[in-house]
């Protein structure tokens, strides 16, 4: 009988094991395919796995575990001005980027390419600036464009940015995926001999694991990077067994096809405490799931009309089906009580079909009006069922007289249709990058998110963006919770969003699995997981 590709990966590494290597392999299900390899093209936590976590680093991150900001690629955190517009860096002169069969590199690390890996997405005349056909969501939607005013080299080892405001989030920021430091060297090798799409497709980085190999809806397959600056990992290889459906990752789990499931649906958790040779990490991270509501179509422009949604939805019905007891607890905002600003003064409505029908009439929507709703084709820790979601929304709807036409597609698919703003709904989440709540608001809700599609609602509210524009400017805590609080008032008289759940994160593995940290951030690293 053949062996599929990843049992002969499997039994290659076990084999590898047998004859007296120390580092063993490490499987990870995981719920998707990454969208590519350049993490600064990209906004979905599957794609940071697979490439910013994996292959790369930045000049700071975060504390495993935490949202505290610790250096990386930089010997140190930064040196501030006291107007608080320059960060100054000082960066290791020991980072090796990975050597392939396709890139060997002649030097280390050094302030060249972090100018590059900024100048690109700042500079239009940036000969790689008009090489992304997707443009640069994470920095067009967070408006660094206008914040940056410079990024410049004083020595090899010496890189300043220059801001044109003050940004309380923003060393926390350069601690994202989109903020990935890549390899001039490789990229003017790429240049020369046009070759660019390779810079997506074969990724050359500093991070933990070097890539080897991608088969779209299989796997991707790495080597431990032996030069990593914070030790070589103790996995070897690392393997993301593509695997949408999340109970044939619970499945292939059980076999030891895997060691690591991403997030198991919430009601298998019971069984997975249970089992002798499994174990299950949770976590109250900073997720929200949602559904954005696009203010640009025919009556869903109207405010009345998404009031009306919103109420005749039973969003405490739909969590209890979704998630289970205890798995997650209905969403009245757009971001989670675990962060700075959340407003309590936000409530849940009760499920009105009367007002709801009586504001539907108001706005001049007819009966029978169909709506689209676009969801994903299979659960993540946001949906964990989205067609059973999506049926309960239908339903809800129907009784005010509304048709939900549902229409379900692989997740790249949908995320690619809903920024270019087709449906009427789309059912998403969002799981913060950075531990501060303007990580929410902006990339998701801002006017410039508006114009890339980032912002699926396409929803543009000047007295929000001065409410969130100003908060990112003052440093003070307790004055920057009241701005968020007013914001969200906006936000929830204007309703662009259904707001859903706040979900639990939970990641499923085997007993011998030793070192993995789940994160708040959503992302999942695995440079300091050990197979015992």
């Amino acid at each position: 009988m053949k062996m599929l590709p990843l049992q002969a990966a499997m039994a290659a590494a076990l084999l590898s094991v047998a004859v007296g290597i120390a580092a063993k392999p490490l499987v990870v299900c995981t719920e998707a395919s990454p969208e590519g390899f350049d993490p600064v093209l990209y906004t979905t936590a599957v794609t940071a796995d697979a490439a910013a976590e994996t292959m790369f680093n930045r000049l700071v991150d975060f504390k495993p575990g935490t949202t505290e900001v610790v250096p990386a690629l930089a010997k140190d955190l930064p040196e501030i001005s006291a107007d608080g517009l320059t960060y100054t860096f000082h960066l290791r002169d020991d980072i090796k980027f990975h050597t392939t069969d396709y890139f060997k590199p002649t030097r280390n690390m050094n302030a060249d390419d972090v100018l590059w890996s900024f100048q690109r997405q700042l500079d239009p005349n940036h000969p790689w600036h008009k090489k992304s056909v997707t443009g640069f969501p994470y920095f067009e939607s967070m408006g660094f464009k206008e914040l940056l005013k410079s990024v410049e080299k004083i020595d090899d080892h010496t890189v300043v940015f220059t801001l044109t405001r003050r940004e309380a989030p923003f060393l926390a920021d350069l601690g994202m995926a989109f903020s990935s430091i890549h390899s001039k060297e490789y990229a003017d090798q790429l240049l020369k001999a046009g070759k660019t799409d390779d810079l997506n497709a074969k990724p050359i980085g500093t991070g933990p694991f070097i890539f080897t190999r991608y088969q779209k809806d299989a796997q991707a397959r790495f080597k431990a990077n032996p030069d990593y600056f914070r030790g070589k990992p103790q996995v070897d290889p690392l393997i993301l067994a593509i695997t949408a459906d999340n109970n044939v990752r619970l499945q292939k789990l059980k076999a030891n096809e895997c060691q690591i499931a991403l997030f198991p649906k919430p009601d298998d958790i019971p069984s997975i405490k249970k089992d002798p040779n499994l174990k299950i990490d949770e976590l109250a991270a900073m997720t929200t799931s949602y559904t954005a509501l696009n203010t640009t179509h025919k009556y869903m422009s109207d405010a009345r009309v998404r009031h009306a949604i919103n109420i005749a939805f039973d969003k405490a019905g739909y969590v209890d089906a979704l998630f289970g007891k205890g798995n997650a607890v209905v969403a009245t905002g757009p971001y989670p009580p675990t962060l700075l600003g959340f407003s309590e003064k936000l409530k849940n409505p009760p499920r009105d079909l009367d007002k709801a029908r009586a504001l539907l009439k108001e706005a001049g929507v007819p009966e029978g009006t169909e709506f689209t709703l676009f969801t994903r084709a299979n659960g993540g820790p946001t949906n964990p069922n989205p067609m059973l979601g999506a049926q309960r929304m239908q339903a809800d709807l129907a009784d005010v007289g509304l048709k939900l036409n549902i229409k379900v597609m692989e997740w790249g698919e949908m995320l690619k249709r809903a920024k270019a703003g087709e449906p009427d709904m789309v059912s998403s989440g969002w799981v913060g990058d950075n531990g501060d709540p303007d990580n929410f608001l902006t990339p998701n809700l801002s006017c410039d998110a508006a114009k890339n599609g980032e912002n699926y609602a396409r929803w543009c509210n000047e007295e929000f963006q001065t409410l969130i524009d100003k908060a990112r400017s003052v440093e003070e805590p307790a004055a920057r919770a009241a701005l968020y609080e007013q914001a969200q008032d906006v936000f929830e008289k204007d309703q662009p969003w259904l707001p859903m759940a706040y979900p639990k994160l939970f990641t499923a593995m085997r007993k011998n699995v030793e070192g993995f940290q789940q994160s708040p951030l959503g992302t999942n690293n695995f440079a300091t997981t050990q197979v015992k």
